[in-house]
């Protein structure tokens, strides 16, 4: 063994390391994995004054033919109550949201549509997700963050525009079953086609599917973008040239751990 003296949080993170390798649960990461979460709307201006790219786009405004079925700010949910307050829209970063549009136009001269079911989420959301549903195929470690938390994310499906009917899909929302996984195949000719033809338009215009979620989809490079922990309404992407802010109550927190890679 080596004889180095080993200080400060190092000494809890090799313990937790040697514990793993030993019981095979993760291989070993370094001890400098820092996940940054944005909680105050000042830094998020910051971000956005910087870069464009990174400004949260209100999706009604966007996309106003989208319809919106935002389950977490409702009961319908696996959860059973809701896990932000009710609101009538969602938020995605720009890159995002152009691409979502681009899907939205691409369907409409088929006579269809996308449902929204979530976008932009908080993190600490996910963090109250993470202690109901312990299994990241279904729900993002906090450890890491999710594309949801970041803005990139979205879940959705299809809807007929002349009736506003969802398609028929090869489960409901939040399903956590087999069913629900893209290369599942027991199922009716019609969900399959109807999954299908929501994943090729999505990937079409930048997305990537989440291979467990058939209605799960993300932009990826999420290292490209920060997570968030800000409220609905301190996201008005028309505030987001106002670089005064009265509400700086927090700042950015770091969050070290050493989680696997996604």
């Amino acid at each position: 063994m080596r004889d180095n003296i080993i200080h400060g949080s190092n000494i809890l993170w090799m313990m937790g390391v040697i514990f793993s390798i030993l019981s095979g649960t993760v291989s070993a990461q370094p001890a400098d994995n820092t996940l940054q979460v944005i909680d105050s709307r000042k830094l998020y201006l910051e971000t956005v004054q910087k870069d464009s790219n990174q400004r949260m786009e209100d999706l009604r405004q966007r996309i106003p033919s989208l319809v919106f079925d935002l389950r977490y700010a409702t009961k319908d949910n696996f959860v059973k109550q809701p896990l932000y307050p009710a609101t009538r829209t969602s938020f995605l970063r720009l890159p995002a949201a152009k691409a979502l549009a681009g899907v939205q136009a691409a369907l409409k001269t088929q006579g269809l549509g996308l449902k929204i079911f979530d976008a932009y989420r908080p993190y600490g959301v996910t963090k109250k997700m993470w202690e109901i549903v312990h299994d990241s195929r279904y729900v993002a470690d906090p450890a890491k963050g999710s594309g949801h938390n970041r803005g990139i994310a979205v879940d959705l499906t299809l809807i007929d525009l002349s009736t506003g009917k969802e398609l028929p899909m090869p489960t409901g929302f939040d399903n956590f079953s087999d069913s629900a996984h893209q290369d599942f195949r027991d199922l009716p000719e019609e969900s399959i086609r109807n999954r299908l033809l929501l994943k090729t338009v999505m990937e079409k215009y930048g997305f990537e599917p989440l291979k467990t979620e058939w209605w799960h989809f993300s932009l990826p490079q999420p290292g490209d973008f920060k997570v968030l922990d800000l409220p609905f309404d301190e996201l008005d992407s028309q505030d987001t040239r106002n670089s005064q802010d009265t509400q700086n109550r927090r700042g950015t927190r770091d969050i070290r751990d050493n989680p696997k890679p996604q």
